[in-house]
């Protein structure tokens, strides 16, 4: 299969989106009066649906999977019921945070690698964004990478959106809930996630879990984002790559109602076609 560019793509992917629930306080769930966060409206559709309608449009993407605590509620989403049906999407039970149910959910998947991982709350997703993210990903060799957005373009774009940034010394760059795992080697990542993700709004602590080095090379800016890669390569055992994404809403999720206005208000501007 070939890319619009002509470039090869890599093999398909198998996705998996993390819609775990944050329990019956989630102010989100609440505050919308929704069963479960993964199926809050936006712009007229529920969220995890958007995100399922991308993938599915992906060139990239064969398998599909949703982590998540309650399969139930999916079936109120007719057209996710009707993939369901058909063995189109399936579901895999999620785990206690996001690492635990990768990893759980990798073991439970058939055929599960390449692995691409993103979650229920992205619903700006689109297949042109899911492709250039995997086949970047394919030819950059890497074992575990991740999508990232640096901050100009993000900040250039929408300055006023609330993201969380890590700093490097060429740019600051802020998560896309995108990541692909070539193989089981990059559970190894999700091992260590799993002992630091606490601390994934604090940088400065999720630096300092790969030593005191690291942690004063990122405070004093002194490492590039393809050194940090190297150097985490190197602690893991497992190679890792930074892919970058210059769209600005390949990093705008919905965390909190004023995440959900800017999604909604980029979605009717999608939709005028501006």
């Amino acid at each position: 299969m070939a890319s619009a560019d002509g470039s090869a793509a890599p093999r398909r992917y198998s996705a998996l989106v993390l819609a775990g629930s944050r329990g019956p306080d989630d102010p989100m769930t609440i505050s919308l009066g929704v069963v479960h966060k993964c199926l809050m409206d936006v712009a007229g559709k529920p969220m995890l649906l958007r995100v399922l309608e991308a993938l599915r449009a992906s060139e990239c993407v064969g398998r599909i999977a949703v982590c998540i605590d309650d399969a139930g509620v999916l079936r109120s989403v007719p057209e996710i019921a009707a993939w369901l049906d058909a063995d189109e999407v399936r579901t895999v039970s999620s785990d206690a945070t996001p690492s635990l149910s990768v990893i759980r959910s990798a073991g439970e998947m058939d055929e599960p690698y390449p692995l691409l991982v993103t979650t229920a709350d992205n619903p700006l997703l689109t297949p042109n964004l899911v492709d250039r993210f995997c086949r970047t990903a394919a030819n950059s060799g890497a074992e575990m990478a991740a999508g990232l957005a640096p901050a100009s373009v993000i900040l250039r774009d929408y300055p006023d959106a609330s993201r969380t940034f890590l700093t490097f010394r060429d740019e600051r760059y802020s998560g896309c809930n995108l990541f692909a795992m070539s193989g089981p080697a990059a559970l190894e990542v999700a091992r260590f996630w799993s002992r630091v993700e606490k601390n994934r709004k604090r940088p400065w602590k999720l630096i300092g879990a790969f030593g005191i080095g690291s942690l004063l090379l990122f405070l004093f800016r002194r490492l590039t984002l393809e050194e940090a890669m190297r150097r985490a390569s190197r602690i893991l055992g497992v190679s890792v790559a930074a892919v970058r994404i210059p769209v600005a809403e390949a990093a705008i999720d919905v965390d909190k109602p004023a995440d959900l206005d800017l999604v909604e208000k980029i979605l009717a501007r999608r939709a005028l076609g501006a």
